[in-house]
């Protein structure tokens, strides 16, 4: 169903001041997507906060060289949060992933919306701006944009950019098309430059995240006859290289691209050394017959068909007997 953006559009002229917000271990989709609609909302004098559950990967942080994203907690608390008129939620509508921004978002009082791309999702009692044939949420900004009559400027050309071209996996995945095509060669004449980009986001790689990757690549196992590849990143690898969670991101990737494989899923340790194990889940499908928003929805989380994400609270045993347990029976 087509976004009513007249509604959204109605929604934003009644109201001044916004707060936005997206998932924890934000991605360049829900950063990118934050400050090309702050970007937008202030273009029409609007006052705008951008607050997360955690604080920006330092490997992201180029996306946002005025500092704008804050984080619940270092700076920014809720009660500072409590004159808004109007929170948006984008690239997520999943209590799970709001992490701490999760207790904001159920007491405040302003109008809630819900701007993404993502099938699965929760009710977070907010209008529904949604549109999962969407490749990404940035996407969506820019049509937002175009609805409240907003030229797109570099700025939110740059984030914009970032937020689709790393949602489609550089253009490359199978919900690139002919409209995203367009939507970027627009960006890039609105001022946004792919070879800087690609250059902050995959060319100034850490000693520790490739130690890390080697990692988490020397650990990874098949099974089902090649058909299932999985692997982790302990608490003892973070240690030993130093890493940082966020330097896990796109690992998965490098696993589905074994000759063979038609879905991988990715065991990453949350918070090691407090109480309890905790495990971020990650699935990635490149058959139909796999969805992989079923099966991170079994474990409280949700995405799209081919990439989806949760979390298990457990050792590693518990939570890869659990899991990959359910992911054998999705690929009989």
């Amino acid at each position: 169903m087509p976004i009513n953006w007249p509604r959204f559009q109605e929604i934003v002229a009644s109201a001044n001041r916004f707060v936005l917000t997206s998932h924890v271990r934000p991605d360049c989709d829900a950063l990118g997507s934050e400050l090309a609609m702050a970007a937008v909302l202030e273009a029409l004098g609007k006052h705008v906060r951008i607050v997360n559950g955690q604080a920006t990967p330092p490997n992201l942080a180029f996306i946002d060289p005025a500092k704008r994203v804050a984080a619940l907690g270092e700076g920014v608390a809720a009660v500072d949060l409590a004159d808004a008129d109007v929170l948006i939620v984008l690239d997520t509508s999943a209590w799970q992933q709001l992490g701490p921004m999760a207790d904001v978002v159920r007491a405040t009082k302003a109008k809630k919306l819900v701007v993404d791309h993502h099938v699965s999702g929760d009710d977070l009692g907010a209008e529904l701006f949604k549109d999962t044939t969407a490749e990404a949420t940035g996407h969506l900004v820019v049509q937002a944009a175009d609805a409240l009559g907003v030229a797109i400027t570099p700025d939110i050309a740059h984030a914009a950019y970032a937020a689709i071209a790393t949602d489609t996996g550089w253009f490359r995945f199978n919900s690139t098309s002919p409209a995203t095509m367009r939507v970027a060669a627009r960006l890039i004449e609105a001022g946004a430059h792919p070879q800087t980009i690609y250059a902050e986001l995959y060319e100034q790689d850490t000693l520790a995240r490739v130690q890390l990757r080697g990692r988490i690549l020397a650990r990874a196992k098949t099974d089902l006859g090649g058909r299932l590849v999985y692997t982790a990143a302990l608490a003892e690898d973070f240690a030993a290289t130093g890493a940082l969670a966020s330097d896990t991101e796109d690992v998965i990737n490098l696993t589905l691209a074994v000759e063979g494989v038609e879905v991988a899923v990715i065991f990453v340790a949350v918070d090691a050394g407090k109480a309890g194990d905790k495990f971020k889940l990650s699935f990635r499908s490149r058959t139909p017959a796999v969805d992989c928003s079923k099966l991170a929805e079994r474990f409280g989380g949700g995405g799209h068909k081919a990439a989806a994400g949760a979390s298990f609270d457990g050792p590693i045993e518990a939570a890869q007997q659990a899991v990959l347990a359910a992911v054998r029976a999705a690929m009989m």
